[in-house]
């Protein structure tokens, strides 16, 4: 296998639904570098969530092999793949996946403590990169609170705030007026270029899909299309 961030190698996801077998992710061999943004797209049902949750090792492969940062992920044991997704992984969903109870700080700063991080370095940690993405301000309100893009905003802080080596985000706008996702896209590209990590993104909007630099286009659950283009300022 490559040194690449990614490497997958013939990686297969399949699932039951009743007496139904449904291979969502069918045989995908897929290299994605050190600090590289990667839209994945697809139309529903193409495997794209799916594919994002095998490269976060939410998901656990049903065959092929997947590396990351040039771990076999298969090797590491329930453990060593928490341990991964904890340290060197950042996600951002749809549903913003936020806890009702705690404020914004708190949210940002909650997967620090469970790794065992001090709470008062937690609260440093945390309010930082809450004024990375401009929430300094709502640090103290629940996401009751927020409207739908500051509960974005803070979703993206809490991906951050353990300076992983690379974010994944599952349809991050779905849930988002268009000029309020506008405003999460340019934040992804302005935290790529301060931060460095590799940024992959599963969408089916054609807007994100024509500023990327990469396009990895599914169909049931297969590569169809893995194309680069030059980078520009405003890419996904």
């Amino acid at each position: 296998m490559s040194a690449a961030l990614f490497a997958a190698r013939g990686l297969r996801k399949t699932y039951r639904l009743g007496k139904v077998r449904v291979e969502a992710v069918r045989g995908v061999d897929l290299e994605i570098g050190e600090g590289e943004r990667v839209v994945i797209c697809g139309p529903s049902g193409s495997g794209k969530s799916t594919l994002l949750n095998l490269l976060g090792t939410i998901d656990e492969a049903d065959g092929g092999e997947l590396h990351i940062g040039g771990s076999d992920v298969a090797s590491l044991g329930a453990r060593g793949r928490t341990l991964l997704r904890r340290r060197a992984l950042g996600f951002v969903f749809q549903t913003f996946n936020l806890l009702p109870v705690l404020s914004a700080l708190e949210n940002v700063a909650y997967p620090l403590w469970i790794d065992g991080v001090g709470s008062s370095e937690a609260r440093r940690r945390a309010s930082e990169v809450l004024a990375s993405v401009g929430l300094e301000s709502r640090a103290a309100h629940r996401p009751d609170a927020l409207s739908g893009g500051e509960r974005q905003r803070v979703a993206i802080a809490r991906a951050l705030v353990h300076a992983p080596r690379a974010l994944l985000a599952d349809e991050p706008t779905g849930n988002l007026d268009s000029a309020t996702g506008a405003e999460i896209l340019a934040l992804f590209d302005r935290l790529h270029r301060e931060r460095g990590a590799a940024v992959v993104l599963a969408t089916h909007d054609p807007a994100i899909i024509a500023k990327a630099a990469r396009v990895v286009r599914l169909h049931d659950g297969c590569v169809v299309e893995d194309s680069r283009r030059g980078a520009t300022g405003d890419e996904a």
